[in-house]
């Protein structure tokens, strides 16, 4: 059987690399100078500085603040959807059914779940990768809450009667 979460993970991976690839090539595309440019000489002004500066924002935001408490809740979320999820009697795919059975193991790997979540949003704002550090908590939340939804909706698994 194949494991959805793998799945899961490896799109956003895939997602992920596309789009830092994308961005990279956008920065050479900006850095090479043009024809026109090269003859003619810039004066030097504050107006790409105010640009950059327009686009610069702390990492810790209003938006970014909210971002990071929606992963938060997500995972949280997940958390307890898996929880019932075992409790039901149905079986954890993603991790053995002993790291979701021992409650300290399994929060505590969903707290580093967030934790690489808000590293990866680090290393794209210290990079100037402004919009993957926001989509990188809009593809977690998304993820972890059907994630979610997918084990509230699974039905309870019945033992067999052994006569």
């Amino acid at each position: 059987m194949i494991n959805s979460r793998r799945i899961r993970f490896f799109t956003l991976f895939l997602v992920a690399l596309a789009c830092v690839q994308t961005a990279g090539a956008q920065e050479t595309a900006k850095q090479e100078p043009s024809s026109s440019n090269v003859t003619k000489e810039v004066p030097t002004s504050e107006k790409p500085q105010e640009k950059d500066d327009v686009l610069q924002h702390r990492f810790w935001d209003r938006e970014n603040a909210w971002l990071f408490a929606g992963v938060g809740a997500a995972r949280a979320l997940d958390y307890f959807s898996t929880l019932n999820m075992r409790r039901r009697g149905r079986q954890e795919i993603f991790l053995t059914n002993d790291v979701v059975d021992n409650h300290v193991a399994f929060a505590t790997v969903e707290a580093a779940t967030t934790g690489v979540s808000f590293g990866a949003s680090c290393l794209f704002h210290h990079y100037r990768h402004h919009k993957l550090e926001r989509w990188t908590s809009f593809i977690h939340i998304g993820l972890a809450t059907t994630g979610s939804i997918r084990n509230y909706g699974l039905k309870t698994a019945h033992r067999a009667n052994v006569p």
